[in-house]
């Protein structure tokens, strides 16, 4: 499968976008019971099952978050591929709104849905999920992880996530800079979430000048109290002048209205599907010589993490060890693009593809 403007493909109708995009599998999840409406994507299962997680968000159509759920899932396939792991790329969306609508029986009944694929998909947790959703999911399928230290688990991966962004930060600074010292770098951060609040704090002790922004007045409020980082609104955003861009919100805020408007020498960040569309908006920033850090390798801490996890006898410092190899594997994909004189996301999908191709041939003895 070749990189893809995904726009293009998804007016070839469902099955043809399915087709295109390398797709396995999609299910829809109805229970009226409890309210209860999700899609589950499966991209991928040649290097293992497909491990994702499960997001909740009020999105605007149905159409909307069938796409979102079909670019998530074959993100995680390229995740887990870069990153060396022996697992497929799977995602899953609930429609509505996380606030107002999960329950213990909302959340038992998408349990039940994800064990009725057999092991094929296994879930944890995204945005607007908990490890306290993650236990009651258990309650009804073994195919979960990402659950409470107090049931085995590994507790929340946001940490680890945001540790790998870091170092995936870190590495293309060397590859701009020549050095890897963010300290005194002028980094501005779009989401303060789980994921983007342990990242302001690394870039804090280092000595980053931080600049945030969320939706949510209370996170901006409390990173603010914490650390003594700037607020930038949503409008001025992408007209300041700063070193780096960390997207760690939703997808597709580098398009063709925001990447004119940088003014920025690299962008890293947390979100997944970064720019909306991968080959246009992967070659604008090439073009205003803006180094771009693949969103699906250097946010892959969180899935190192829960893989671990589902391996047994999780061990942190162990799984810590494995997420520092981001640092190394981005500088690799940022020098082999140079070389090649393509995007870096397009290398990183070259490498990932690759390793999925070699191991498809692989053929186990019975």
């Amino acid at each position: 499968m070749q990189v893809k403007e995904l726009e293009k493909v998804e007016a070839a109708g469902i099955f043809g976008t399915l087709t295109q995009m390398g797709h396995e599998q999609v299910v829809f999840c109805n229970d009226e019971a409890t309210g209860l409406k999700a899609i589950i994507g499966i991209h991928n299962t040649v290097l293992g099952p497909a491990l994702g997680g499960t997001r909740m968000w009020n999105y605007a159509s149905e159409q909307e978050a069938v796409t979102d759920v079909l670019r998530l899932s074959r993100g995680m396939t390229f995740k887990a591929a870069i990153s060396g792991l022996n697992l497929g790329g799977g995602k899953a969306v609930i429609i509505g709104d996380a606030k107002t609508q999960k329950t213990e029986a909302f959340m038992r009944r998408f349990g039940k849905f994800v064990n009725s694929l057999g092991g094929k998909y296994i879930t944890a947790e995204d945005v607007n999920m908990k490890t306290a959703d993650m236990e009651y999911i258990g309650m009804e399928t073994k195919h979960v992880t990402g659950l409470p230290e107090s049931m085995g688990g590994s507790g929340d991966p946001s940490p680890v996530t945001a540790y790998g962004v870091y170092l995936g930060m870190k590495s293309t600074a060397k590859k701009v800079y020549g050095n890897d010292s963010l300290s005194g770098k002028k980094v501005t951060v779009q989401g303060v979430g789980q994921v983007g609040m342990y990242l302001v704090e690394h870039l804090v002790k280092e000595g980053a000048k931080v600049t945030i922004n969320d939706i949510s007045e209370e996170k901006v409020k409390a990173l603010v109290e914490k650390f003594g980082v700037a607020v930038v609104g949503a409008e001025e955003l992408y007209d300041l002048d700063m070193d780096i861009y960390a997207p760690c919100a939703l997808g597709a805020t580098l398009n063709d209205n925001t990447i004119p408007r940088l003014k920025c020498a690299i962008v890293a960040g947390a979100a997944n599907n970064q720019l909306k569309e991968e080959l246009k908006h992967g070659y604008m920033l090439k073009d205003k010589s803006i180094t771009y850090a693949p969103d699906f390798l250097i946010n892959a801490g969180g899935l190192i993490n829960v893989y671990n996890e589902y391996l047994g006898n999780y061990n942190r410092k162990r799984t810590l060890e494995q997420a520092e190899k981001i640092y190394t594997t981005n500088l690799s994909i940022l020098n082999l693009a140079e070389n090649e004189k393509i995007s870096s996301q397009e290398a990183a999908i070259k490498l990932c593809e690759k390793r999925i191709e070699e191991v498809g041939r692989v053929r186990i003895p019975r």
